[in-house]
């Protein structure tokens, strides 16, 4: 059996990485996969200890981030397509530049 720690390890470096490529990418899409890559690495944490505790509680808080994420990423790729169709870009520096 895997011990928990090397789960919670794993989700951490993931969780970091995502963050990272958050903050230094400027590509929206990039953007937007980082923060993916940040819900999955929740994600991973709350079932390593939900499986740890012989509980669900974990498992039912991913099933609804797994949820919210969809929406997210639904709504999130519409609003990039709609700028890219205005701008002919998708860098962050252009989205600053709109106005009403």
């Amino acid at each position: 059996m895997i011990p928990l720690s090397y789960f919670l390890i794993l989700s951490i470096i993931l969780f970091v990485l995502g963050a990272i490529a958050f903050f230094v990418k400027r590509d929206l899409i990039t953007m937007f996969m980082a923060v993916e890559v940040m819900l999955n690495a929740a994600n991973l944490a709350f079932i390593a200890l939900s499986r740890s505790s012989n509980s669900l509680d974990g498992q039912i808080i991913v099933f609804f981030i797994i949820t919210v994420a969809a929406a997210e990423a639904t709504v999130g790729l519409a609003i990039i397509l709609l700028i890219f169709r205005q701008k002919k870009s998708i860098k962050s520096e252009d989205i600053r530049l709109m106005k009403g």
